[in-house]
């Protein structure tokens, strides 16, 4: 979604002190053929197809990076595999395991995500089709949408269930919270709850007003002005900040070939402030912005873009990493379109730039609008144990799921004030104790764990880093 490259979605944690991988290592329930103290990672690399790139220890845990062998298409598994790279974070297979994807890359540092916290249980983490190293060669990209997606789930959780026999909770943020909801409706039976941080839902994808509507109303008026006064100087100032992007890029080596050309590439940056700002930004960072655009200087306004914006994204170097997304926008995810009643006609030359402008040419792209639509009935009308968590600042929230009459013991909760990094912790009092409790119960725990309604384990400021989900950026 929208982000310079360097704030390329990933979990920023210390790798933990290299010793002893003893600690938590002998399983407590076996697999097929294995016994109950077969280490958990002979157990891991039995499964037929799993192969291990490394073991990276942390105290109270094992953490294995892996490669999983996936067909390209589950529909003829026949016609060739590539390997999909995934890690176990590894506490006791007597605990419950969450299931967790960002939707792009995995990372490859022990991390826990919120829900693991809360169950104080195990994590598996894979890495979405198409995001490399996890790339079929050649690359099929007509093999990249959200039904193989699910397969790659599914197969994987298929694989491992027989080592993690308790309950399973799917999900993620943004992107992986989306994900963790196709996988559902297309594999209802598989996860006993769902929880999906911040997932846009882009039901009819050239229907987009209801961006324009919060953007209208977002934080303050006088927070609103300062952002619109430096996105429309930012483009009055167009020759001479280019002059200095000619620079920057000239420095660094990038090239605009997949977006056409320089020109191009500094309006998408400048266009993505305002919705840069308020999906990464609290109110109180306001202050930070300049006060009167009219005055500051060009550096001013240039530093100011380039930290929320970052002037690297719509080069080839920062596009190349994220075109499994923007293929997934332009063919079945959709992607948002804003006006900009702040900024005369005559400055903006080229608008949001659609999915298909930031992906290779050679790269066949045709839309579906029908999938988002099915999978939104589907939520509205069989949602079983899901939780969605959006931020009331955050710009994707504004076209996201909703329940219709055939949910049941499923929720979406809002929490005050916060950006595309909202989550259980955020939520107003009664409703973090309810979503704690609905997530520990799905999971299976103790009674008088549930009723408790806290996080089972503590939080550990190196494993348990709440970042907000980074994104690329997409101007459709």
């Amino acid at each position: 979604m929208r982000k310079a490259l360097r704030w390329l979605l990933a979990l920023t944690v210390l790798i933990g002190t290299l010793g002893s991988a003893a600690t938590a290592g002998a399983a407590t329930a076996a697999g097929p053929g294995a016994t109950a103290t077969t280490d958990i990672e002979d157990q891991l690399l039995a499964v037929p197809g799993m192969s291990l790139i490394q073991e990276k220890p942390y105290a109270g845990y094992r953490y294995f990076v892996l490669n999983y062998t996936q067909p390209v298409d589950h529909r003829h598994p026949d016609r060739g595999t590539f390997q999909q790279r995934i890690t176990v974070l590894h506490k006791d297979t007597s605990r419950p395991t969450v299931f967790y994807t960002g939707g792009y890359n995995v990372s490859t540092n022990p991390g826990r995500r919120e829900p693991t916290q809360i169950v104080d249980g195990n994590q598996v983490s894979m890495e979405y089709r198409f995001f490399t190293p996890s790339r079929p060669s050649p690359a099929d990209w007509s093999k990249l949408d959200i039904w193989q997606a699910a397969g790659d789930q599914h197969r994987i959780y298929t694989a491992l269930k027989k080592i993690y026999t308790k309950n399973w909770i799917s999900t993620g943020g943004s992107k992986g919270g989306m994900t963790a909801t196709y996988y559902e409706r297309f594999y209802p039976r598989d996860m006993d709850g769902v929880v999906a941080y911040v997932a846009p839902n882009d039901v009819v994808n050239d229907e987009d007003s209801a961006y324009d509507r919060f953007f209208a109303t977002v934080g303050t008026a006088q927070c609103r002005d300062r952002l619109n006064a430096v996105q429309r100087e930012a483009l009055v100032r167009r020759a001479p900040l280019e002059k200095k992007y000619e620079a920057y890029a000239a420095e660094n080596g990038y090239t605009f070939t997949t977006i056409g050309s320089l020109d191009r590439a500094y309006e998408a940056v400048v266009l993505d402030y305002v919705w840069g700002f308020w999906q990464y930004s609290l109110l109180s960072d306001c202050d930070k912005i300049p006060a009167d655009a009219a005055t500051a200087t060009d550096d001013e306004i240039w530093t100011t873009v380039d930290t929320i914006s970052g002037f690297s994204a719509y080069a080839d170097q920062g596009l190349e990493t994220y075109t499994p997304y923007y293929y997934q926008a332009g063919t079945q995810l959709g992607a948002p379109t804003i006006r900009f009643p702040h900024i005369e006609k005559r400055y903006i030359r080229y608008g949001y730039q659609p999915p298909r402008n930031l992906v290779p040419r050679d790269i066949t792209m045709k839309f579906q609008p029908r999938a988002m639509r099915d999978v939104d009935t589907w939520v509205r009308h069989n949602a079983h144990h899901m939780l969605f968590v959006y931020g009331q600042n955050d710009p994707w929230g504004a076209e996201r799921f909703r329940l219709g009459k055939g949910a049941k013991d499923s929720y979406v909760f809002t929490a005050p004030g916060l950006n595309h990094g909202a989550n259980v912790a955020g939520l107003v009092a009664d409703q973090k104790a309810l979503a704690t409790a609905r997530i520990l119960e799905w999971a299976g725990v103790a009674a008088d764990a549930v009723a408790r309604a806290k996080p089972l384990a503590a939080f550990d400021s190196r494993l348990d880093v709440r970042d907000v989900e980074r994104e690329p950026a997409l101007r459709p």
